[in-house]
């Protein structure tokens, strides 16, 4: 069985884990179980960076010992993890014995080599980035820098002695291994940057600091600290036994994935590396660099007051609708923005409406017309042939995208499948199939032909929503989670459903108070208004004769399209039961037309005609609302008639 190591970065303990760290580590599980699914032995390592002069004066203001302030963020980071169902192999801490004692190993070693000499320091120091300030950065007016990584004045200069790692040697080395491994970063355009970086000219590296002594004391100078990154880095071979260079570290190193956000590249793509090369180590197979997460479009951060908290959104939401979301919204390389109406909007419409409701109808049909339990008889067409092998196109096309971790793209491509396996329900009609005992064969093989589809979809959704799959296994009694088109056999049983994603009502979400980070001086989040007429007298009530006005009709979709040049309008040719006629509906961006058709809706049948971009439209559909005024559109029993009256 082929290995593969993969590795999140060491997350800083200065503050509580916020939704960047969650992204990060969710991307690195989901990989894992991706490469599981496909026959990899995966070897997961995540972990805390505990050492540095911002943790000792953390630490201080707390009244705490930096291990203290540690051991209490450690305890919060694997709560996360377990919460949100991040099966990571090993957790190291910078902290660690074993840890500290490698990262002297490699010190001495590369200081042996001559790579590292005592020298002096005189200069501006970055606490927040734990590093120090070229003379070149931008100046402020009172005479601190700026430091070019995170964009802050740095405190007064400072100058001391401390050992330097000869980095300006590496420069040469570190483009021959780019221009030989030029998928080495990823996405090529941080790759571009890293060459660019390099190509600059490398200045050789302050590694220790004689000022700050909570961190890994130098090997025979023990008034010298290594330098944080130097410290942190090293976790990688750390934490798989370089110190005895035992057969785990040789069968694991060099690692096959570093994953970690874009304003850590330079230290693991070019630092990192050099590092290596100097200690006569082999480089990373590969590092995969995401983007940062914005809220709602802007950077997050603690001074804006707008850092996410993910244990707000598990008050509502399970693991799996986080990792779905997150998983879902942002390509590697590109930022991710999250709105909590975005996020309430997908998860509803991708999980609840079409995945969850799409196993909640097939299995309440088997349920209802076989008592759960299929005899040996089927009468299949065309139509599942179509279904089995556009599955076989799919599973390819998703396992490609998979590979390159472009998780997004493969999860649209699954939900277009699930749309299509929603409107095959619809076309084939079961309910109809059911009114006559001779149909039970064909009524049997499209049952269980959505059985096998919802299967097969949920082995590529299961690295995204591992509980969810699991649940969905249980149900068809189908404990196989490997890939392929799923044969259930002609004979089998299911378990009664369950709700898998129960819909959230982003008012009472809203509601709570909580849905934002608090700030002083910030009014209360807006709440909606009693309407008139509620404990307000009866002023705004309506009189039955009123609502019997409105004539409420059930119809089906027969035909749908986009308006031209219009983004949010939908033409919809429909049956009323009593004619055809058209609508036009403000659904667009939220509905696709292929979704629509042979789907049943609600209209007002007696609205006056208006003219909507030159198009006569003759009713209106019933829709839901939320906060965000993203439409919701009413799920009907399958076996509702056309031409319903509602009333």
């Amino acid at each position: 069985m082929p290995k593969f190591y993969l590795t999140t970065p060491i997350y800083y303990v200065n503050d509580v884990p916020h939704i960047g760290h969650a992204y990060t580590t969710i991307l690195a599980d989901v990989i894992k179980r991706y490469k599981q699914l496909r026959g990899f032995q995966v070897m997961f390592l995540t972990g805390t960076d505990e050492h540095g002069q911002k943790i000792e004066r953390s630490a201080s203001k707390q009244g705490l010992g930096p291990k203290q302030l540690a051991d209490s963020m450690v305890k919060r980071f694997k709560e996360l993890w377990q919460t949100l169902n991040i099966d990571y192999d090993q957790f190291i801490r910078t902290t660690d014995e074993e840890h500290v004692r490698g990262v002297q190993k490699i010190f001495a070693k590369v200081r042996e080599k001559g790579d590292i000499y005592l020298g002096e320091y005189a200069g501006h120091y970055c606490i927040s980035c734990e590093n120090f300030i070229p003379d070149s950065a931008e100046e402020t007016t009172d005479g601190k820098r700026t430091c070019p990584d995170c964009g802050r004045a740095t405190a007064n200069r400072v100058k001391e002695k401390c050992y330097f790692f000869r980095l300006s040697a590496y420069g040469g080395k570190l483009l021959k291994f780019y221009e030989e491994n030029p998928d080495f970063v990823t996405p090529r355009s941080r790759m571009n940057e890293v060459v660019s970086f390099v190509k600059m000219g490398l200045r050789d590296l302050s590694v220790t600091r004689s000022t700050v002594k909570w961190g890994v004391p130098v090997p025979g100078d023990p008034q010298q600290t290594i330098y944080v990154w130097f410290d942190a880095l090293a976790n990688y071979i750390t934490a798989i036994d370089y110190l005895n260079e035992s057969e785990r570290f040789a069968s694991l190193w060099p690692a096959d994935l570093h994953i970690m956000a874009k304003d850590i590249l330079k230290y693991h793509a070019v630092y990192w590396p050099a590092f290596l090369l100097a200690a006569g180590l082999p480089l990373p197979k590969k590092e995969l660099i995401h983007g940062w997460w914005l809220k709602d479009e802007k950077k997050m951060s603690k001074s804006s007051g707008n850092v996410l908290d993910p244990h707000i959104l598990l008050k509502h939401f399970s693991a799996d609708a986080i990792r779905y979301f997150l998983m879902r919204e942002a390509s590697i390389g590109a930022d991710g923005n999250f709105s909590h109406e975005g996020f309430i909007n997908r998860v509803n419409t991708d999980l609840t409406n079409d995945w969850a409701n799409l196993v909640s109808r097939t299995t309440g049909m088997i349920e209802k017309y076989f008592a759960n339990s299929f005899r040996d008889t089927a009468r299949y067409t065309v139509k599942e042939d179509e279904i089995r092998d556009r599955y076989v196109e799919l599973e390819k096309a998703v396992l490609d995208n998979f590979d390159q971790y472009q998780f997004n793209r493969g999860l649209e491509s699954i939900f277009e499948y699930v749309n299509s396996l929603n409107r095959y329900i619809v076309e084939v009609q079961p309910w109809n199939l059911a009114k006559e005992k001779e149909n039970e064969p064909r009524l049997a093989a499209v049952l269980k032909t959505l059985a096998r589809a919802i299967l097969s979809v949920n082995t590529l959704l299961s690295p995204i929503l591992p509980d969810t799959a699991a649940k969905v296994r249980g149900i068809f009694n189908a404990p196989d989670p490997g890939l392929g088109w799923k044969d259930l056999p002609e004979t089998s049983a299911i378990q009664p459903g369950m709700q898998l994603f129960p819909r959230v009502d982003g008012k009472v979400f809203f509601a709570e108070g909580d849905a934002f980070p608090a700030k002083e001086g910030a009014a209360p989040p807006a709440t909606t208004p009693l309407p008139q007429g509620i404990g307000a007298g009866d002023e705004g009530l309506i009189e039955i004769q009123d609502f019997k006005k409105v004539q409420m009709v059930v119809a089906r979709v027969l035909a749908a399209e986009k308006v031209e040049k219009a983004d949010k309008l939908l033409q919809l040719k429909i049956d009323t039961g009593s004619d055809t006629r058209t609508l036009v509906a403000g659904i667009a961006l939220f509905y696709k037309p292929e979704d629509l058709v042979g789907r049943k809706i609600i209209i007002v049948k007696n609205l006056k005609p208006a003219k909507l971009r030159g198009i006569l439209s003759q009713g209106m559909i019933l829709a839901a609302s939320d906060a965000g005024n993203r439409p919701y559109i009413p799920i009907l029993p399958d076996d509702t008639p056309v031409g319903a009256i509602l009333k």
